[in-house]
C-alpha cells in the first residue's frame, strides 16, 4: 500500500510558557495536577496538493482562580498528498488522524520539554493521544 501523504517539513510554529510571577509559579507547581490539555488541529490549503497542518497542545487550568499559568505549543506539518486522493473524507482523516499521529512523537517530546524547562520536571502525558479514537467520535 503506497502512502496517501507525504511529510515534507515539521517544526515548532510557537511555543508559549507565561507565569506571571513567582507567586503563580509556586501556586501552579501546587496544583499542576489539575492542569488539563486540550488538543486543536487546523490546516490550509497551500499551493500543488501541499496542506499545513497544525497540531495545537494547550495545558491549562480550567478552574476560576488569579494564579494561572498558560502553557501551548502549536506544531506545524507541511504534508504532500498523493494526486489518487480525491475524496473529502479520506483528506479529512489524513488531516485529523494520519498526519498527527506521525508526528505525535515529536510534538510531545517537544510539549514535555517546554514544560520541563518552565519548571515542571514532573509533568508528563499520562496516557497516549489516539487520533483515530477522537475521529471517529468526531465523524461516526
Amino acid at each position: 500500500m503506497t502512502e496517501k501523504f507525504k511529510i515534507l517539513a515539521k517544526f515548532i510554529k510557537d511555543a508559549s510558557s507565561e507565569t506571571a510571577d513567582i507567586e503563580t509559579y509556586l501556586f501552579v507547581k501546587e496544583n499542576i495536577s489539575k492542569y488539563q490539555l486540550n488538543i486543536d488541529i487546523t490546516s490550509k490549503a497551500l499551493k500543488n496538493k501541499l496542506i499545513e497542518v497544525n497540531t495545537t497542545l494547550k495545558f491549562e487550568d480550567k478552574e476560576p482562580n488569579d494564579k494561572k499559568s498558560y502553557y501551548e505549543i502549536v506544531y506545524a506539518a507541511i504534508v504532500k498528498i498523493n494526486d489518487d486522493i480525491k475524496e473529502k473524507k479520506d483528506l479529512e482523516k489524513i488531516i485529523l488522524c494520519d498526519v498527527p499521529t506521525k508526528i505525535f512523537p515529536d510534538l510531545e517530546n517537544s510539549f514535555i520539554n517546554l514544560m520541563h524547562n518552565s519548571g515542571h520536571p514532573g509533568v508528563k502525558l499520562e496516557k497516549k493521544v489516539d487520533f483515530n479514537k477522537l475521529y471517529n467520535e468526531k465523524f461516526n
